[in-house]
Formats: structure tokens, sequence, C-alpha cells
């Protein structure tokens, strides 16, 4: 589990980052430092936020019963299989354009006060925090209790994010965010998928999905779970030895149906940009000059 959360981790804190880097600049350059604090009033406020939804949902469901556990784990897989797929469309179409949808909020908000500004930076961090805290518990549960190695992918993935966050800030990295994104986006649904195929396991043993015992393979002869490569392979797709029918069907159409989509060529509505325009030759430069 270790690389699926330390990807998930820094691409989760590297958006959030964005987020941070792009205001707090936007505020420096047009000199009104005086809502810097109250930017990160609000990123403090959705962080600490996240953290305990993060904490309720892995410790809050520790009395229930077997079944209920189950079936509050697998439905919180495929929320955050959910959260995922609108994550990575929506970051390729917003990576060329977010910059100035949060400058103009931004913007907006310092004529109406601090407590705006405050609210522009909670948002903005707030919804990939959500995001983190299912993904976190999604995770956890599928790594199985004791096990604090999606912990560790977690904190690198996200030390990470905000190494590059300050680089970019400080103006000493430059980032192709749509390549970026294109490139991160494609693994996280391959992750995604493991996990959807996790929360259906999840809901089978339930009750609430039939076919638990119904099984698509069973390679548990060939590849034994306490392995290494077998770590491995649960980790980065959330491979089982012994796969059900539904997990096995659920996986390849969730996979093939998403990829095709998110890679299919976007489709241009006027004339093709001059070199100089050419969105793919964009890169990030947030910090202040």
């Amino acid at each position: 589990m270790f690389v699926s959360n330390a990807l998930i981790g820094l691409r989760e804190g590297l958006e959030a980052a964005l987020v941070v880097v792009i205001l707090l600049a936007f505020l420096v350059k047009t000199n009104r430092t005086w809502g810097i604090r109250f930017v990160w009033l609000g990123v403090g406020t959705a962080i600490v936020l996240s953290v305990a939804l993060g904490a309720v949902l892995t410790y809050g469901t520790r009395q229930l019963s077997f079944e209920a556990q189950e079936a509050v784990g697998g439905t919180a897989s495929i929320i955050a299989v959910g959260f995922v797929t609108a994550m990575v469309f929506w970051m390729k179409s917003a990576a060329r354009s977010i910059s100035g949808e949060l400058k103009g909020k931004l913007d907006r908000a310092l004529d109406l006060g601090p407590l705006a500004v405050a609210l522009v930076g909670f948002l903005g961090v707030g919804r990939e925090g959500l995001e983190t805290a299912i993904f976190f518990y999604a995770t956890a549960q599928a790594a199985g209790s004791g096990n604090n190695v999606p912990l560790l992918g977690w904190v690198l993935g996200f030390a990470g994010a905000i190494l590059l966050g300050y680089l970019m800030y400080k103006g000493a990295l430059k980032i192709n965010l749509s390549k970026f994104f294109r490139y991160t986006g494609i693994a996280l649904v391959v992750v995604a998928g493991g996990i959807l195929a996790y929360g259906i396991h999840d809901l089978q043993e339930a009750g609430f999905l039939p076919g638990l015992n119904t099984l698509a393979f069973d390679v548990s002869h060939v590849i034994d779970s306490s392995t290494w490569y077998a770590a491995l392979l649960k980790g980065i797709f959330n491979f089982t030895p012994q796969t059900t029918v539904l997990q096995a069907i659920a996986w390849t159409l969730y996979v093939a149906t998403v990829l095709f989509f998110f890679l299919r060529p976007a489709r241009s509505s006027g004339p093709a940009p001059t070199p100089a325009a050419d969105p793919a030759r964009q890169t990030a430069t947030a910090g202040p000059a």
C-alpha cells in the first residue's frame, strides 16, 4: 500500500499546495499581504477538519460489528473511487485555468473582508482534505488493522507535495501541470480500480452484494500472500490472489471505461492555437517574481 498511498498523498497534497501557492503569490504581487494570515486561517481550519474526519472514520467504527465495519469500509471505498474519478477529470480540464479562477475569487474576497479571504483558503483546500480523509480510511481498511504502511506512504506523499509547493513559490521549480496531472491521473485510475474491487469485496462480506464465494480466479497456490511480490501487487493494484467475479468485472469495466475517456483527446471548439499559446507548453510558475 506504500506506493499507491504515496502517489495519492503526492497528488492530493500538490493540488492543495498549488491552491495555497497561487493565493499567497497573488497577495504578495498585489501588495495586499494583510490577507496572508487569513488565507492560512482558512487553510488551517480545512486541515484540522479533514484530520478530524479521518480520525472519526478510522477510530469511530471499531466498536461496530464485523458486518457493519465491512459495510462502512466498502461504502467509503466506493465514495473514494467517485472522488478520485471526478478529481482526475476536473484537473485535466482545470490545470490550465486554475490560477486565473483562484485569483479572481480571492480578488473579490479581498473587497469583502477577512472572513471572505479565509473562506477562499478554506474552500480551496477543504475539498482535497475531504477526499484525503476518505481515501485514508479506505486504504487503511484495505491494509488491515495495525498496519502503518499506508500512513507512511501518505506522510511521504504529503512531504513531497509540500516541498514541491515551496520550490514553486520561490520560483525555483517549474512544472508542466498538464503532463503531471495526465500521468498521475493514469496511475490513480489503476489505483482507484483496486480500491473499487476492495470495496465490493467488503460489501460482499457484509452481505449487501452477492457472489462472495463465486471466484473469477484463485491463484493463491501460485502467489503466496505472505511474499514480497504479493505485498507489492496488493500495495499498488490492491490485487488479491482470490478475486470474485463481481470484483473482476467491476475492476475491468472501471479501468477500461475511465481510461478511455480520460485519454481521449479533447475536442477543439476553435482554431488551433499558435505555438506561443500552445497549452502543452505552459508551466506552473506561481511564485512571486
